[in-house]
Protein backbone atom coordinates (compact mmCIF):
# COMPACT_ATOMS: atom_id res chain seq x y z
CA UNK A 1 0.00 0.00 0.00
CA UNK A 2 2.97 2.31 0.57
CA UNK A 3 3.63 2.20 -3.18
CA UNK A 4 0.43 4.17 -3.67
CA UNK A 5 -0.15 6.12 -0.45
CA UNK A 6 3.14 7.93 0.05
CA UNK A 7 4.19 9.42 3.39
CA UNK A 8 1.10 8.26 5.29
CA UNK A 9 2.44 5.26 7.19
CA UNK A 10 0.55 6.20 10.37
CA UNK A 11 -2.75 6.13 8.51
CA UNK A 12 -1.94 2.81 6.85
CA UNK A 13 -1.20 1.38 10.29
CA UNK A 14 -4.71 2.34 11.43
CA UNK A 15 -6.19 0.62 8.37
CA UNK A 16 -4.36 -2.56 9.31
CA UNK A 17 -5.48 -2.27 12.95
CA UNK A 18 -9.12 -2.10 11.87
CA UNK A 19 -8.72 -5.11 9.59
CA UNK A 20 -7.05 -7.25 12.26
CA UNK A 21 -9.51 -6.13 14.96
CA UNK A 22 -12.52 -6.98 12.74
CA UNK A 23 -13.51 -3.32 12.74
CA UNK A 24 -14.64 -0.74 10.23
CA UNK A 25 -12.91 2.50 9.23
CA UNK A 26 -14.21 5.99 8.48
CA UNK A 27 -11.89 8.08 6.30
CA UNK A 28 -12.74 11.77 6.44
CA UNK A 29 -10.97 14.43 4.42
CA UNK A 30 -11.29 16.92 1.60
CA UNK A 31 -11.60 15.63 -1.98
CA UNK A 32 -8.53 14.52 -3.90
CA UNK A 33 -6.14 13.43 -1.13
CA UNK A 34 -6.30 9.71 -1.90
CA UNK A 35 -9.11 8.28 0.25
CA UNK A 36 -10.55 6.07 -2.49
CA UNK A 37 -7.11 5.11 -3.79
CA UNK A 38 -6.07 3.89 -0.33
CA UNK A 39 -9.04 1.53 -0.08
CA UNK A 40 -8.40 0.20 -3.59
CA UNK A 41 -4.80 -0.45 -2.59
CA UNK A 42 -5.98 -2.45 0.43
CA UNK A 43 -8.36 -4.49 -1.72
CA UNK A 44 -5.57 -5.36 -4.14
CA UNK A 45 -3.20 -6.25 -1.29
CA UNK A 46 -5.45 -8.99 0.07
CA UNK A 47 -7.19 -11.61 -2.00
CA UNK A 48 -10.77 -10.86 -0.90
CA UNK A 49 -13.90 -9.95 -2.84
CA UNK A 50 -14.18 -6.19 -3.23
CA UNK A 51 -16.90 -3.73 -4.20
CA UNK A 52 -17.06 0.04 -4.45
CA UNK A 53 -20.38 1.74 -3.79
CA UNK A 54 -20.71 5.37 -4.83
CA UNK A 55 -23.25 6.92 -2.48
CA UNK A 56 -25.62 9.47 -4.01
CA UNK A 57 -28.72 11.34 -2.74
CA UNK A 58 -31.09 9.07 -4.71
CA UNK A 59 -29.53 5.80 -3.53
CA UNK A 60 -31.94 3.34 -1.89
CA UNK A 61 -31.26 0.74 0.87
CA UNK A 62 -32.01 -2.04 -1.63
CA UNK A 63 -29.12 -0.76 -3.77
CA UNK A 64 -26.86 -1.88 -0.93
CA UNK A 65 -28.47 -4.97 0.57
CA UNK A 66 -30.17 -6.42 -2.51
CA UNK A 67 -33.72 -6.97 -3.70
CA UNK A 68 -36.24 -9.80 -3.98
CA UNK A 69 -37.56 -10.36 -7.52
CA UNK A 70 -40.25 -12.65 -8.87
CA UNK A 71 -38.95 -15.22 -11.35
CA UNK A 72 -41.77 -16.14 -13.72
CA UNK A 73 -39.96 -19.13 -15.16
CA UNK A 74 -39.46 -20.70 -11.73
CA UNK A 75 -42.68 -19.20 -10.33
CA UNK A 76 -41.03 -18.08 -7.13
CA UNK A 77 -39.32 -15.09 -5.54
CA UNK A 78 -35.53 -14.98 -5.78
CA UNK A 79 -33.26 -12.79 -3.71
CA UNK A 80 -30.65 -10.93 -5.73
CA UNK A 81 -27.73 -10.08 -3.44
CA UNK A 82 -26.50 -6.50 -3.30
CA UNK A 83 -22.88 -5.24 -3.15
CA UNK A 84 -22.81 -5.54 0.67
CA UNK A 85 -22.21 -9.29 0.20
CA UNK A 86 -18.58 -8.66 -0.72
CA UNK A 87 -15.79 -8.77 1.89
CA UNK A 88 -14.07 -5.42 1.43
CA UNK A 89 -16.62 -2.66 0.95
CA UNK A 90 -15.71 0.85 -0.14
CA UNK A 91 -18.62 3.11 0.80
CA UNK A 92 -17.51 6.15 -1.16
CA UNK A 93 -18.81 9.53 0.06
CA UNK A 94 -21.19 7.90 2.53
CA UNK A 95 -22.45 11.29 3.72
CA UNK A 96 -23.85 12.08 0.27
CA UNK A 97 -26.82 9.75 0.74
CA UNK A 98 -29.88 9.92 2.99
CA UNK A 99 -29.87 8.73 6.63
CA UNK A 100 -32.29 5.92 5.66
CA UNK A 101 -29.78 4.51 3.20
CA UNK A 102 -26.88 5.05 5.58
CA UNK A 103 -28.77 3.05 8.21
CA UNK A 104 -29.02 0.03 5.90
CA UNK A 105 -25.34 -0.61 6.68
CA UNK A 106 -25.89 -0.83 10.45
CA UNK A 107 -26.81 -4.50 10.75
CA UNK A 108 -24.10 -5.58 8.33
CA UNK A 109 -21.41 -3.63 10.16
CA UNK A 110 -22.43 -4.75 13.65
CA UNK A 111 -23.47 -8.36 13.10
CA UNK A 112 -21.99 -9.31 9.69
CA UNK A 113 -25.44 -10.30 8.47
CA UNK A 114 -28.32 -8.83 6.48
CA UNK A 115 -32.05 -9.36 7.03
CA UNK A 116 -34.32 -9.17 3.98
CA UNK A 117 -38.00 -10.18 3.93
CA UNK A 118 -37.78 -12.11 7.22
CA UNK A 119 -34.70 -13.99 5.97
CA UNK A 120 -31.25 -13.49 7.48
CA UNK A 121 -28.16 -13.88 5.31
CA UNK A 122 -24.67 -14.25 6.77
CA UNK A 123 -21.87 -12.21 5.22
CA UNK A 124 -18.63 -13.91 4.32
CA UNK A 125 -15.72 -13.25 6.67
CA UNK A 126 -13.46 -11.39 6.93
CA UNK A 127 -15.79 -8.44 6.32
CA UNK A 128 -14.78 -4.79 6.47
CA UNK A 129 -16.44 -1.51 5.52
CA UNK A 130 -14.21 1.43 4.70
CA UNK A 131 -16.31 4.55 4.27
CA UNK A 132 -15.08 7.86 2.92
CA UNK A 133 -16.72 11.18 3.53
CA UNK A 134 -15.99 14.82 2.87
CA UNK A 135 -16.30 17.24 5.80
CA UNK A 136 -19.88 18.23 6.56
CA UNK A 137 -19.15 21.87 5.75
CA UNK A 138 -19.44 20.95 2.08
CA UNK A 139 -22.83 21.34 0.39
CA UNK A 140 -25.05 18.36 -0.38
CA UNK A 141 -24.02 16.18 2.55
CA UNK A 142 -25.94 14.36 5.30
CA UNK A 143 -23.99 14.09 8.59
CA UNK A 144 -23.83 10.50 9.82
CA UNK A 145 -26.06 9.90 12.88
CA UNK A 146 -24.44 8.91 16.18
CA UNK A 147 -25.57 5.28 15.89
CA UNK A 148 -23.85 4.98 12.51
CA UNK A 149 -20.65 6.69 13.66
CA UNK A 150 -20.49 4.34 16.65
CA UNK A 151 -20.11 1.36 14.29
CA UNK A 152 -16.77 2.62 13.00
CA UNK A 153 -13.88 1.44 15.14
CA UNK A 154 -11.71 4.33 13.97
CA UNK A 155 -11.81 7.57 12.04
CA UNK A 156 -8.70 8.78 10.22
CA UNK A 157 -7.77 11.71 8.03
CA UNK A 158 -5.12 11.56 5.33
CA UNK A 159 -4.38 15.28 5.16
CA UNK A 160 -2.39 16.99 2.44
CA UNK A 161 0.97 15.44 1.52
CA UNK A 162 4.29 17.19 2.08
CA UNK A 163 6.17 18.80 -0.80
CA UNK A 164 8.42 15.79 -1.49
CA UNK A 165 5.56 13.34 -1.11
CA UNK A 166 3.37 15.29 -3.54
CA UNK A 167 6.19 15.35 -6.11
CA UNK A 168 6.48 11.57 -5.79
CA UNK A 169 2.71 11.21 -6.20
CA UNK A 170 2.86 13.23 -9.44
CA UNK A 171 5.71 11.08 -10.76
CA UNK A 172 3.83 7.89 -10.00
CA UNK A 173 0.79 9.21 -11.80
CA UNK A 174 2.77 10.26 -14.88
CA UNK A 175 4.47 6.89 -15.09
CA UNK A 176 1.17 5.02 -14.63
CA UNK A 177 2.50 3.22 -11.56
CA UNK A 178 -0.42 3.82 -9.17
CA UNK A 179 -2.20 0.55 -8.44
CA UNK A 180 -0.56 -1.56 -11.11
CA UNK A 181 2.34 -2.71 -8.94
CA UNK A 182 0.18 -3.95 -6.08
CA UNK A 183 -0.33 -7.70 -5.89
CA UNK A 184 -2.07 -9.78 -3.22
CA UNK A 185 0.19 -10.59 -0.27
CA UNK A 186 -2.43 -12.36 1.89
CA UNK A 187 -5.48 -14.55 1.32
CA UNK A 188 -8.75 -15.02 3.19
CA UNK A 189 -7.47 -17.87 5.39
CA UNK A 190 -4.35 -15.92 6.38
CA UNK A 191 -6.34 -12.84 7.39
CA UNK A 192 -8.72 -14.96 9.50
CA UNK A 193 -5.77 -16.69 11.15
CA UNK A 194 -4.15 -13.34 11.98
CA UNK A 195 -7.41 -12.11 13.49
CA UNK A 196 -7.46 -15.21 15.71
CA UNK A 197 -3.87 -14.53 16.77
CA UNK A 198 -4.88 -10.98 17.72
CA UNK A 199 -7.54 -12.50 19.98
CA UNK A 200 -4.77 -14.29 21.88
CA UNK A 201 -2.86 -11.09 22.72
CA UNK A 202 -2.56 -10.79 26.51
CA UNK A 203 -4.21 -7.80 28.24
CA UNK A 204 -3.30 -7.18 31.88
CA UNK A 205 -6.08 -6.33 34.36
CA UNK A 206 -4.48 -2.90 34.91
CA UNK A 207 -4.77 -2.20 31.18
CA UNK A 208 -8.47 -3.02 31.31
CA UNK A 209 -8.81 -0.63 34.24
CA UNK A 210 -6.98 2.02 32.21
CA UNK A 211 -9.37 1.58 29.27
CA UNK A 212 -12.45 1.84 31.49
CA UNK A 213 -10.92 4.84 33.25
CA UNK A 214 -10.58 6.70 29.93
CA UNK A 215 -14.21 6.01 29.05
CA UNK A 216 -15.41 7.10 32.48
CA UNK A 217 -13.32 10.28 32.37
CA UNK A 218 -14.93 11.23 29.05
CA UNK A 219 -18.41 10.80 30.55
CA UNK A 220 -17.74 13.19 33.40
CA UNK A 221 -15.79 15.85 31.49
CA UNK A 222 -17.48 19.25 31.58
CA UNK A 223 -16.91 19.86 27.85
CA UNK A 224 -18.46 16.56 26.77
CA UNK A 225 -22.24 16.18 26.58
CA UNK A 226 -22.18 12.50 25.63
CA UNK A 227 -19.08 10.50 26.46
CA UNK A 228 -17.71 7.12 25.44
CA UNK A 229 -20.09 4.15 25.47
CA UNK A 230 -19.15 0.62 26.56
CA UNK A 231 -18.73 -0.15 22.85
CA UNK A 232 -15.90 2.40 22.78
CA UNK A 233 -14.21 0.56 25.65
CA UNK A 234 -14.52 -2.69 23.72
CA UNK A 235 -13.07 -1.06 20.61
CA UNK A 236 -10.12 0.33 22.58
CA UNK A 237 -9.53 -3.20 23.84
CA UNK A 238 -9.72 -4.68 20.33
CA UNK A 239 -7.66 -1.95 18.71
CA UNK A 240 -4.87 -2.02 21.30
CA UNK A 241 -4.55 -5.79 20.84
CA UNK A 242 -4.22 -5.35 17.08
CA UNK A 243 -1.58 -2.63 17.52
CA UNK A 244 0.42 -4.83 19.90
CA UNK A 245 0.25 -7.61 17.28
CA UNK A 246 1.53 -5.27 14.57
CA UNK A 247 4.39 -4.26 16.88
CA UNK A 248 5.27 -7.96 17.21
CA UNK A 249 4.30 -8.20 20.89
CA UNK A 250 2.08 -10.79 22.54
CA UNK A 251 0.89 -8.35 25.21
CA UNK A 252 -0.62 -4.85 25.34
CA UNK A 253 1.15 -1.90 26.94
CA UNK A 254 -0.46 1.43 28.01
CA UNK A 255 1.07 3.23 25.03
CA UNK A 256 -0.92 0.95 22.69
CA UNK A 257 -4.15 2.18 24.24
CA UNK A 258 -3.02 5.80 24.41
CA UNK A 259 -1.94 5.83 20.77
CA UNK A 260 -5.30 4.74 19.38
CA UNK A 261 -7.57 6.70 21.75
CA UNK A 262 -7.89 9.79 19.48
CA UNK A 263 -8.83 7.66 16.48
CA UNK A 264 -11.41 5.61 18.41
CA UNK A 265 -13.02 8.43 20.44
CA UNK A 266 -13.01 11.61 18.36
CA UNK A 267 -15.94 10.78 16.09
CA UNK A 268 -18.07 9.39 18.92
CA UNK A 269 -18.01 12.21 21.45
CA UNK A 270 -20.71 14.88 21.49
CA UNK A 271 -19.36 18.13 22.85
CA UNK A 272 -21.36 20.39 25.14
CA UNK A 273 -22.99 23.49 23.70
CA UNK A 274 -20.55 25.68 25.61
CA UNK A 275 -17.54 23.83 24.23
CA UNK A 276 -18.85 24.17 20.68
CA UNK A 277 -19.49 27.90 21.15
CA UNK A 278 -15.97 28.35 22.48
CA UNK A 279 -14.59 26.48 19.47
CA UNK A 280 -13.13 23.62 21.48
CA UNK A 281 -11.90 20.65 19.44
CA UNK A 282 -12.61 17.05 20.37
CA UNK A 283 -8.92 16.22 19.88
CA UNK A 284 -7.88 18.77 22.52
CA UNK A 285 -10.52 17.59 24.97
CA UNK A 286 -9.36 13.98 24.55
CA UNK A 287 -5.82 15.05 25.45
CA UNK A 288 -7.23 16.58 28.62
CA UNK A 289 -9.15 13.37 29.36
CA UNK A 290 -5.96 11.30 29.03
CA UNK A 291 -4.13 13.57 31.47
CA UNK A 292 -6.77 12.83 34.12
CA UNK A 293 -6.42 9.05 33.96
CA UNK A 294 -3.66 7.25 35.84
CA UNK A 295 -1.37 5.35 33.46
CA UNK A 296 -0.53 1.87 34.79
CA UNK A 297 3.01 0.50 34.77
CA UNK A 298 2.74 -2.78 32.87
CA UNK A 299 5.59 -4.51 31.06
CA UNK A 300 5.91 -7.97 29.63
CA UNK A 301 3.48 -10.85 29.99
CA UNK A 302 2.72 -10.30 33.67
CA UNK A 303 0.36 -12.66 35.41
Amino acid sequence: MKKVIIGKDEVLEKVLICLLARGHLLIEDVPGVGKTTMVKALAKSINLSYCRMQFTPDMMPSDITGITLYNRAQEKFIFKKGPIFNQIILADEINRTSPKTQASLLQAMEEAEVSIDEETYQLKKPFMVLATQNPIEYQGTFPLPEAQLDRFLMRVSLGYPGVNEEKEIIKNYQESKWLNKITAVACEEEIIEMQKEVDEIYVHEDILHYIVGISNASRSHKDIHLGASPRVSIDLYRGSRALAYIKNRDYVIPDDVKKIVPYVLTHRLILSAEARIEGRRAEDIIKDVLKRVHVPVVSGNEG
